[in-house]
């Protein structure tokens, strides 16, 4: 199971440490990652050349990655721009405002939707339906945005897909590492999850709680750009549509997401797809309200909303491409950045650091359980959240054969711990979806994500050692 550890994968571990250093210390991280992308490219080249344009490189491919999640954000944002000048907001949220009456409703209610709608068809489509239409009602009873995208990372980030037990992704890669039926994994996720779930939601609500009453936290703390006040600066442009057309689309908007939500189902649309047709629903409702509100000018009207949100998201983006094309070289992404300049035995840097951490620890039930959520919490450093959890899988299975037992168990550890880092609750460019939706910035949320996620961890590994 030994891997070859070399000066790249050292390099790689010490940029991380001054990654999370600067993070905690609220210091920009961008002049940090570029420099570790040049200092391993050349460690691994030799070639000052090929090393100044790996840094170019590896942004191309950054932004390719990112680029559909920019794209939905930015529309999103558009429409939703298009929803606050018109006034159809006010109308729409106006039921959801005699539900949700204070700060705690908003948080839970929010999140338990998240949750519910995550389970069936992931987070991102999730986080977008739930944005639009939700933000404002939390923000106007008291819930600040970030307290909003706290509640729907956790929720649906963390939660429904740490446990994925509807689609069952993210059980099967783990399974199929792992040697065990799906069936056998899910199972002993479930308690995993639910105390996982349980402790970070709970110890989240009462730092967010805490925090609003010092006044350490209020409706302006991590936002990024315009805020909801001074969206709602725009009222004097309410008067573009009449009473009845803001009730038909305050009533047609959500038929049509109603209708997406049908056709994910029959379709059996999931993630990618699902995203897509989100934002395609969005461009859709952007045109038809451009148009009855602005008449004659709705075409140069419906190019400003986009061009506007399109500005709104490589705003947001633009701080998290520099770090997330240094993560991206810890997986796949090295060799299409640098080269092929691995080991042979290697499966991306990352993968041979929990390699590594795995076959350097005595095994014990304890060792095995904290190891497991390590090497989960490692292989989730890329951002994906999937990439490294069949690693976990194939590495509880040999701790759970030299154990004797708990092969489930470590394998269900693994995953969750796996996807509660990487999948979008601690790095910051994969909790960017919530981030953008609520307006706030990515890099306070996943800092205000840390001890709750942290405190969830160590309780569920301390679960997990008694369940082995």
């Amino acid at each position: 199971m030994g891997v070859e550890l070399t000066a790249i994968h050292w390099i790689y571990v010490l940029f991380i440490l001054l990654i999370i250093g600067f993070m905690i210390m609220r210091r920009d991280t961008t002049l940090v990652c570029i420099a570790g992308i040049f200092l391993i490219a050349i460690t691994a080249t030799g070639s000052l050349s090929s090393s100044v344009s790996s840094i170019f490189t590896s942004f191309i491919f950054a932004i390719t990655e990112l680029l559909s999640t920019i794209l939905v954000i930015s529309i999103i944002v558009a429409m939703s721009r298009t929803l606050t000048i018109t006034g159809i907001n006010d109308v729409m949220i106006s039921p959801f405002t005699k539900l949700i009456r204070t700060p705690a409703l908003a948080y839970w209610t929010i999140g338990i939707l998240m949750l519910v709608i995550s389970w069936f068809f992931w987070p991102s489509p999730a986080v977008a339906l739930m944005g639009a239409v939700l933000l404002p009602v939390a923000i106007r009873v008291g819930l600040p945005a970030l307290g909003v995208a706290m509640a729907m990372n956790l929720f649906g980030h963390g939660i429904a897909l740490s446990g994925d037990f509807i689609i069952q992704a993210a059980p099967k890669l783990t399974a199929d590492a792992a040697g065990l039926p799906v069936g056998e994994v899910i199972s002993a996720s479930i308690p995993l999850v639910i105390i996982m779930g349980a402790v970070t939601t709970i110890t989240a609500f009462y730092l967010i709680k805490r925090d609003m009453k010092s006044g350490k936290l209020n409706a302006a703390t991590g936002l990024t750009v315009d805020t909801p006040a001074e969206l709602q600066s725009d009222a004097s442009q309410q008067h573009l549509l009449s009473l009845n057309q803001k009730r038909f689309f305050a009533l047609f908007i959500p038929v049509l997401f109603a209708a997406d939500v049908a056709a994910m189902f029959a379709l059996d649309l999931q993630g990618g797809d699902a995203t897509a047709l989100i934002g395609g629903t969005s461009i859709f409702i952007l045109l038809m309200i451009s148009l009855s509100a602005h008449r004659n000018k709705g075409l140069e009207k419906t190019t400003g909303y986009l061009v506007e949100g399109f500005q709104f998201g490589f705003r947001v983006f633009g701080p998290v491409i520099p770090i997330a094309a240094f993560f991206y070289l810890g997986d796949a992404g090295f060799t299409q950045m640098i080269g092929d300049f691995l080991p042979k035995d290697s499966h991306g840097i990352v993968n041979d650091l929990g390699v590594g951490l795995a076959s350097a620890v005595p095994l014990s039930k304890e060792v095995g359980a904290i190891t497991l959520t390590v090497v989960g919490a490692i292989t989730g450093l890329d951002g994906s959240g999937f990439s490294g959890i069949s690693l976990a899988g194939s590495i509880a299975s040999l701790f759970a054969a030299a154990i004797g037992t708990g092969a489930a168990t470590l394998t269900a550890l693994g995953q969750v711990a796996g996807i509660w880092v990487g999948g979008g609750t601690l790095v910051p460019w994969a909790l960017i979806p919530a981030a953008a939706i609520c307006n706030v910035d990515a890099f306070e949320l996943a800092r205000r994500n840390l001890l709750p996620v942290t405190i969830g961890l160590i309780v569920t590994t301390i679960a997990a050692m008694f369940l082995i």
